[in-house]
Parts: C-alpha cells; structure tokens; sequence
C-alpha cells in the first residue's frame, strides 16, 4: 500500500502534546515505552527523593472541579468559526475580528494562529453576582453543548445556567468557568503582553489566587483601583457604599513595562533668569528614621545666612551629606527666608532622565469616567439603555494608551459585552492614528431574562430589537465606525484634502535604563530616530469581519462512537457532526477559513495575504505567497506540476478532490516529499 500523505488535524491545537514535546526534548530518560512518563525518575532527575509529594500541604488555591479545568483545556475542539460578510463591515480589508460563540471553544481554536500575538487582553468577566453569567454545566461536550444553548441543533433542556449561591459550589463553579479561558488566554499572549481583568470585591480574591498560578505571582502588576460611582449608595443595610472597583493586572513576562504618566512640565519656570533653564521647587526631605540611615540625618546650614536646619527625625534628607555639599556649591539648594521653613531642591528640567512618572494605581475618574458615563454612552449610540452596566470607553482607554503602541498590536477581549473594547481601540486610534486591532468574543446571550416559571422578560435592549448581546455589541461597532466616517469627513470637507497634524512620541524602555526615544511622530509622516526611514502613516481600518462559532465543514471522527457496523458505516459518509442550517456553513470561503485556522497560518482569521488565483483551470488560493490551498472537488496532476515549479512551502488539498483516485494521491505525495522543505498535507 502506498505511503499516505499526513492529514490535517480538524481540531483545535493540542497544548497537551506541546508540553510533552518539550518535557522529551529536555528529558528524554525519563519517557517509557509507549511514550509514558515515568515520575520516579523524572523526580530523580530532578534531584527529588521518591517520597511521595501528595501527602505533603501544599500554598495554593483548591475548589471542587478543579481537575475537570485541566480536562476541559486539554480537550481539543473540532469547532470552526464561519464567516459573515453581511454582518461585516469591509470585510475584505479589515483586520479587526468579532467573533460569536463561546469563548472557551474560541480560545482553542485562536490557539494555532494567535499564539504569542497578542499584546494586551482586557476583560470584564461576570462578577459572581449570582445571575449575572450563564454557566455551561457539561465540559466534556462543549462544542455539543453551546450549539443546544443556541438552538442550532435539538437539545433535551438548557445547558446554560444561572449560578446562584443558593445551589451550592457558589465559587466554585465561577472559577471553574474562569480557569480554563485564563489559561488558554496566557498563551496568546506576547512575552510583551498583559491582561487587565474588571473584578469587585465578591471574586477579587480568588482571581488574584488563580492569576498567581497561572501567570506566576513574579508577574503582577498592579491592582488598579476605579472608583466607578461618583455619589454614595444608601441602599446597603450597614451603611457602608461600596463605591470602587478593580482592574487586576498580571504580565506575561518581565519584559512588560506601562508607558507612565507624563510629567507635568509647566510646573518647571524660571522666575530668577537661571542660565540652566527651567526648574521647579522639590521636597528635599528623604523617607528613612536615623537608625536606618544615619548618613542621611544632619544638619543642613545655609552658608549665606549661617542658619542651621534640622533633619525631620522620621525622614532625615534624600541625599547625603557629600551630594547635598555639591548641590549647595552648584546653587540647586532653595533656602527659606526665616529658620522655621526648610530647605527645597532646585530640580532643573533639563535634569529629568524621563519625561513620564508611575502611572497611579488609583484610577482618576475625572479622567477614565464613572459608570455613568459608559451608561451614558450606550444611550447615546442606541438612544435607549440597551446594556446594563457597561464601562466607559475612557478606561480601557487608558490602558490601551498604557500598554500597546506599535502600529498593529492586537487587541483580545472574550467577554466582550457591549463592545466598548472595539470602541475604545477605534477612538484612541483616531486620536493618535494608531493601527491597533481588535479581537472581541461574546456569547449570543438572550437579551430577555428568564423569570424562574420559565417565562421570558421583555428588557429594553429586547424591545429595541435585539435578541442578543452578540447583536448589541456589533451594531455598536457599526455606529461608532459610522461616527467616525462621517467625522472624519466633515474635517476633510471644504473642497480641499483634510491636513491633520500630530505629533506622538513614543519611548522604548529596557530595564535599569532610561526610557530612550524610539521615534517620534510628526504631521503625516514617521520618522525613526538614527535611520532616517520615512513612511506614511497608514489609514485606520475602519470595518470588522464577524465570525461565528460553528460545527466543522468537514466530517469528523467520532471516538466515542458505538462499534457496530450499521454506526461505522454511517459515520464513513456522514455529514458533519452538527449539521446545521446556516447558509454559509460548507462553502468554500468557509471551507478556507477553517483550513487557515487549523494550518496555523499566521492571523488566519484577519489576513490579507490571501490571494486567489486560477492554476490549469482550477481555483487555488495562496496564502504569503508561499502556502498553497487547493480545496475544489476535482484535482488533477497538472494543477499539483504546476504548484510545485513555484516551490510552495506548504501545499494542502482537499481529500475528496481526488475522487477516491488514490493512485494520484500516492504520486502527488511522493513528488512532494523528494522537495526540500515542502509540506504536502490534504484534509
């Protein structure tokens, strides 16, 4: 029988196989026949004795289901995600995603094309309110389980449901739903990258606990504060108003460094004419009693007046004595006019190795708004209160300025909601003209609420015609990309081309080191520091492309099939797994995605390097002008000749195109394999 070429795998990436992989490459000895793992030896290797460990208390954070968590991130998905163009907004050019379906399934499936791609995640989870999430109870079929909950194929009940504390396991099953999507997000991450998470009081705890686990506690950041009400609450009984919230944030690496807040320089005048240019009046006074740093407690004597000036005996001076010598010598020490004041720096602007400060962790309303303000934004776009509770655009924001600055850096939120993460990326990039890009998944979650007789609650955003958050949170998207056209072509009016002058530095930062100047922006044009390189800026993409969770376009094998031959003969032909109604599901540009996603092409979902090109009378498509996709239903050996004059690095076909023609196959695949390099695959 003829060697068959390798198959493409129709699910999602296997981490699983990944940390194995790396565990045989370090560890090769301690890997048994059969490619099982051999503890006692690998704790040997490891220098451990062979006590067992289980016994042994252990720091950490347990719950009931934390096993399953683990079962449920190393279950691949067979899922695929279709495209919508209708619902697009120039789907052909965008690179901005918006994704439908649940965001488990999502992850694993962003984890082939998207690893290590993203630079900032933001996420504004359920709280644990106990109605606010609706909870998939069975892990195992989730793919199963979500269709059932959207009504795509038959389901004997709801698989979705509130969590409430009166059932038992109250936190418990938030971080069973929690766990996994933050582990699977850790991984989409770029060493650069970072994940800002919204949490009150109820579940902040617990998620600091798990983010330790799974980012390491080495990597915190900071937890932010906002103060998202602007007046007291005076419904709580204990007369205590819980006015505040938090934004825990966990990098992935050391590598992570926030811009910082820019120093205020008008506070630097030069009242006396100082030759040194500007300067400001800074606190002199040091942080350290005399038992910790004596060197820094004496006194301080004006040589002009001869008054002597003691230290604060719980602070002493900044500097020592020598260095303070120096300054007084260099005319930087302030001396007040009478005995009682004390003595200030002279701190020049030209001084300043930085021109930013820490960013706060305690967040300025004035600056990234109140609830109120997101309230209010969403009624201005809808004109009625289609979501309850969003945030204001200003405060993710705020973190995008802090965190992303390079012209493509991607943008994830998987509980996207109302879809002020899109909108907050589209604002900041039309006032800085960035290029970020926004990756958004949100769960079709019905707008009407079910009352507990199994009825259903009109809500406002229901009346308005939306029969889920997913449409809420597009047609957002829509009307701020409207918004933004139309601004844009008001400013560009008055019969001549719109000037628009900006000017934008940006620092890079390495650790121990001053920030430096990496280039700085200046009316249209981009100008790096030391080469001289020139570009335009590039237009901000102003559409998004919708993708929506669906069953796989191809059949799938079942591994918990019965093993009868009436069942195996059934599932040799079948149709997909879940077949499903909708129009787009089995057509070639559905057929395309799905093979670019589980490929690995890079940003498979958001590429423009796909072109399409007719090859000896058959379509065939081409990714990065190196990955050849020949997905029609009639294959031929000339179309395959012709692919490989053009030495592809990767070639994948369609197996039914070849008919059952298995001597063509064989050919075709043995050809392929004399090429250096080349991957013949077919699916």
């Amino acid at each position: 029988m003829p060697e068959q070429p390798q198959k493409l795998p129709l699910t999602s990436h296997n981490l699983t196989e990944d940390k194995l992989r790396i565990l045989k490459d370090h560890f090769p000895e301690v890997f048994t026949e059969g490619n099982f793992i051999d503890w006692d030896r690998l704790r040997l290797t490891l220098g451990s004795n062979l006590e067992s460990e289980e016994a042994k208390e252990r720091f950490g954070l347990t719950w009931p289901g934390k096993r399953n968590c683990f079962k449920a991130i190393q279950s691949p998905t067979t899922a695929t995600l279709l495209p919508d163009r209708e619902a697009s907004v120039d789907f052909d050019s965008t690179e901005n995603l918006y994704i439908e379906g649940d965001n488990l399934e999502v992850l694993k499936l962003l984890q082939k094309s998207y690893l290590g791609k993203v630079k900032m995640i933001y996420i504004d989870p359920p709280y644990n309110t106990g109605n606010d999430f609706v909870y998939p109870d069975d892990y195992t079929e989730s793919l199963k389980t979500y269709l059932e909950y959207t009504g795509q194929v038959d389901a004997g009940g709801r698989k979705f449901t509130n969590n409430s504390d009166t059932t038992g396991r109250f936190h418990s099953k938030w971080l069973n739903m929690m766990y996994p999507r933050l582990f699977l997000a850790r991984n989409l991450l770029r060493e650069d990258g970072v994940i800002f998470i919204s949490i009150d009081d109820t579940e902040v705890a617990h998620l600091r606990k798990v983010c330790d686990e799974i980012f390491g506690e080495e990597n915190f950041v900071a937890q932010f504060i906002w103060k998202r009400r602007s007046n007291a609450d005076n419904r709580n009984q204990n007369n205590v108003s819980v006015d505040h919230e938090y934004l825990i944030s966990y990098a992935k690496s050391d590598t992570l460094v926030l811009k910082g807040q820019l120093i205020d320089q008008s506070k630097y005048t030069n009242p006396d004419n100082d030759p040194r240019g500007p300067w400001a009046s800074i606190d002199l006074s040091g942080l350290a009693t005399a038992q910790q740093r004596p060197n820094l407690h004496f006194n301080l004597i004006d040589p002009s007046t001869g008054i002597s000036y003691p230290p604060n005996p719980n602070r002493g001076w900044s500097k020592s004595k020598p260095v303070i010598d120096k300054m007084i010598e260099e005319k930087r020490i302030l001396f007040p006019k009478s005995p009682e004041g004390r003595p200030r720096e002279k701190k020049f602007l030209s001084d300043l190795r930085s021109e930013t400060t820490g960013f706060s962790s305690w967040l300025d309303s004035q600056v990234v708004g109140y609830t109120t303000a997101g309230t209010r934004e969403v009624t201005e776009i809808f004109e009625n209160k289609a979501f309850d509770f969003p945030k204001p655009s200003a405060l993710i924001k705020q973190f995008l300025a802090q965190s992303t600055s390079s012209p493509d850096d991607i943008i994830l939120d998987f509980f996207s909601g109302s879809a002020t993460t899109a909108h907050a990326v589209l604002a900041l990039n039309a006032e800085d003209r960035g290029n970020r890009k926004f990756i958004l998944v949100q769960l079709p979650e019905p707008t009407r609420k079910q009352k507990a007789d199994g009825t259903w609650e009109e809500t406002e955003a229901s009346r308005a015609g939306f029969s889920t958050i997913s449409e809420i949170g597009m047609e957002r998207i829509r009307k701020v990309i409207a918004k933004l056209k139309a601004e844009t072509s008001e400013e560009g009016s008055n019969g001549g081309k719109q000037s628009v002058r900006v000017k934008v530095k940006a620092y890079q930062v390495k650790k121990d080191e001053a920030p430096s100047l990496a280039f700085e922006e200046t009316s249209n044009q981009l100008t790096h520091n030391g080469g001289g390189t020139e570009r335009s800026l590039k237009s901000q993409d102003l559409g998004f492309r919708v993708f929506r969770l669906a069953p796989s376009n191809f059949p799938v094998w079942n591994g918990n099939l019965e093993k009868t031959k009436e069942a195996l003969e059934e599932a040799l032909f079948a149709s997909p797994v879940f077949p499903t109604t909708n129009p787009i599901h089995g057509t070639e540009e559905a057929i395309l995605f799905e093979v670019l996603l589980k490929s690995g092409i890079e940003r498979a979902l958001a590429t423009n390097e796909i072109k399409e090109e007719t090859i000896v009378g058959q379509k065939v498509f081409i990714a990065y002008d190196s990955a050849y996709y020949v997905l029609g239903k009639s294959h031929t050996a000339e179309v395959f000749d012709e692919i490989m004059k053009r030495k592809p690095s990767r070639v994948i076909a369609r197996e039914s195109g070849f008919s059952g023609n298995d001597v063509l196959k064989a050919n075709v695949h043995a050809q392929f394999k004399q090429m250096k390099d080349v991957q013949f695959v077919v699916v």
